[in-house]
Formats: structure tokens, C-alpha cells, sequence
């Protein structure tokens, strides 16, 4: 895949992904036709605003939303919100998310809701916002009661992904943003799990070999939301946009169990864990491929183990946006590569899978 090679999304409102270094450079062209801009961003981006906003030629509206997980709120949603009406935003103008997944998802939801929708571009600036939150039209906030419960399916006019962004990442936010490219591996594109094998030091630095798998993960889910932006085609072998969440509904519970302490991949690794073990004990894969897992996710720096209260975590887990009516849905693999729904699974079965995943203890060495 060449570089500067547009990933299409073919979805009701096509649009491409632009993954490359300083693709950054291109945003005038995606707003020459808008009367001014509004840039929600976290604090620690405020520096690169001057950088981005170079050629824009028109005015720019700054937003500063709190970090992470605490700027998906309904009182953060209100301030940007209050924000656009005190700058007079019309239907002419473009809203632009400029930061991680958290970010994102907040500026996508608040273009989708102004005025019932203007342009929003996204501009991830780590690799889980690359692969994950600003592909595929998903947008939305949390809520006490569990995390992303109100959102919209919102389209972006485009993704710019530069590369450079991610050069300053601490190494637990690449390693995160890696959960999210290892899933699109099992569930789709094992070449990704080889090629992150063969190099994960490599994988995990400024490298063409990061690129290429993030360009990998980010076609991965362009072909699966092209083909179901609102997860409905889930049936019999064909399960559509639900095979994104491979290792999300437990790693949910996690997150909202954490209070939204863990990083959103680290609690996803788990999740994956999880879901293999709970393939195993239903007879799917063999122990080989749950092992796989554990290797590889924790070669990429990520908990392969978590020790929390499994009544809790279920509640929570009920709660969650992929239950449908009262029965939970998990994805979990045939075999690598192709995913498939459980639902109704045995409470057992599933408390047993859970204590897979309990930190297990050191050899005793004789």
C-alpha cells in the first residue's frame, strides 16, 4: 500500500483516510469552501494549533477540552456546544477533532448535533484514534452508567492520520493504540500478527513497518464499516460491524470498573484474552492460538490478566451497548481470522472463561 494511497470508506456519505507523515499539510484544501472552523482539542495539543492552522485563511475557534475519557461528557458536550453559538456556527462552517479516540468522538458527536450536522474532519494524533475512533463513523459520550451509551453514526468528511503526530507518544499510549491494530489481525488480517512478530520493536517506533501496519488495521476496518456502518447485518456467519468488537465487551466493563483509569487498550487486551479463552471453552480454537494471544499482545507492552470482581464486571457487561434485549453478545473466533457472535452463553461457561484470565503465579523454582 503506497503511503500517500487514500483508504476509501464507502459508506452512506463516502470518504477516504489519509495515513501518512504530514499529510497534516492538506487541511486547507478540506476547508477552503467553510466560513470558519472550530478545533476541539486537549491541552496538550494547544502548542501544535499554530502548526496546523497554517493556510487556513479563515477564522478558527479553539476548544479546549479536558484530556481523555473526561472530555466524553454531557458538561463537555454542553461548553462546545455554548462555544459555536457565542461564534455565530452555521451549516457553512466545519468542526475538526484534533487529538486521541476520546477527542475525537466527542468533536464527531458535537458536529453531528450542531444544527443537526456540519462537516466534521478528524485528525487523530495516536495510533488507537488512527485505527479506531475516527474510522468509521461512531461518535458519542459516556454516561455514569457505562461508556459510550449516547453517541450517532456520523460520517467525517475525512481522516488525516499524520504519522509525525506520533513520534511523541509516551510508549503506554503506542502500545494502547497497538491493541486496537493486533485486533484487526486476529478478526481479519493475520499478515498484521506476522509482521508485528517478526519486529515488535520495530512495529512499535517511527518505521515503516508502523505505518504499514497501521495502514493495514485502518483498510480493516474501512472494509468492514463500507459494509455495515451500523452494525446491522450481523447474521448467521456474516456478523458485519460487530466483529469490531473483538475483546470489547468485557474490556468495557473493565474500563467502567477502572473508572476510566485504564487506557482504553489495555482494558481491550484483556477483552481479547478473554474472548479467546471463551472460544476455547465452547470449543472453537484450541489452546495454541488462546496462547498466541497472551504472546503477542503482551510483546506490544499490553495486560494479558485482570483481577477484579467478576460479579461487578457482568453487571456492567449487561449494561453495555451490545447487549440486545436481555441477552449478551460476545465475538469470539472460529478460528484466526474469522469471528463470529455467541449470545446466551452459559453464566458458568462465562465466569469460568473470566478466571482465564486471573493473573497467574510465578513458577516455583525447586
Amino acid at each position: 500500500m503506497n503511503t500517500w494511497e487514500p483508504i476509501d470508506v464507502f459508506t452512506e456519505q463516502p470518504y477516504q483516510v489519509l495515513i501518512a507523515p504530514g499529510v497534516s499539510t492538506l487541511l486547507p484544501q478540506f476547508v477552503h469552501d467553510v466560513d470558519r472552523v472550530a478545533i476541539i482539542h486537549p491541552p496538550g495539543l494547544t502548542k501544535l494549533l499554530p502548526i496546523i492552522t497554517v493556510g487556513l485563511g479563515r477564522p478558527v475557534t479553539a476548544i479546549c477540552v479536558p484530556e481523555a475519557e473526561e472530555a466524553k461528557t454531557a458538561a463537555v458536550l454542553q461548553h462546545c456546544w455554548e462555544r459555536l453559538a457565542a461564534d455565530g456556527f452555521t451549516r457553512s462552517d466545519a468542526v475538526i477533532g484534533f487529538g486521541g479516540g476520546a477527542t475525537t468522538d466527542l468533536a464527531g458527536f458535537v458536529a453531528a448535533t450542531w444544527l443537526r450536522g456540519v462537516r466534521y474532519i478528524a485528525m487523530p494524533t495516536t495510533v488507537l484514534a488512527m485505527v479506531d475512533a475516527a474510522v468509521g463513523g461512531k461518535t458519542g459520550i459516556n454516561l455514569p452508567a457505562g461508556k459510550n451509551l449516547v453517541g450517532a453514526f456520523y460520517e467525517p468528511f475525512t481522516v488525516l492520520g499524520d504519522l509525525e503526530f506520533l513520534d511523541s507518544l509516551p510508549p503506554t499510549e503506542l502500545s494502547s493504540g497497538f491493541a486496537e491494530v493486533l485486533k484487526c489481525g486476529f478478526i481479519a488480517d493475520p499478515l498484521i500478527l506476522s509482521s508485528f512478530e517478526e519486529n515488535p520493536r520495530e512495529a512499535l517506533s517511527l518505521s515503516e513497518r508502523q505505518a504499514r501496519l497501521i495502514r493495514r488495521a485502518v483498510a480493516v476496518k474501512a472494509a468492514v464499516v463500507s459494509a455495515d456502518l451500523r452494525e446491522r447485518t450481523s447474521q448467521g456467519d456474516d456478523i458485519g460491524r460487530e466483529a469490531l468488537n473483538y475483546g470489547h465487551t468485557l474490556g468495557h466493563a473493565i474500563e467502567h470498573h477502572e473508572h476510566f483509569t485504564w487506557r482504553h487498550g489495555q482494558a481491550i487486551s484483556v477483552g481479547m484474552v478473554y474472548a479467546a479463552e471463551l472460544a476455547r471453552r465452547l470449543g472453537y480454537v484450541e489452546a495454541g492460538l488462546v496462547q498466541r494471544h497472551r504472546d503477542v499482545l503482551a510483546c506490544a507492552g499490553l495486560p494479558v490478566s485482570y483481577d477484579g470482581d467478576w460479579p461487578a464486571l457482568r453487571q456492567a457487561i449487561s449494561l453495555d451497548k451490545k447487549t440486545r434485549g436481555e441477552t449478551t453478545r460476545f465475538v469470539v473466533l472460529e478460528r484466526l481470522g474469522k469471528p463470529r457472535i455467541v449470545a446466551g452463553v452459559d453464566e458458568a461457561v462465562l465466569a469460568a472463561s473470566y478466571a482465564d484470565v486471573a493473573p497467574r503465579p510465578d513458577p516455583v523454582t525447586p
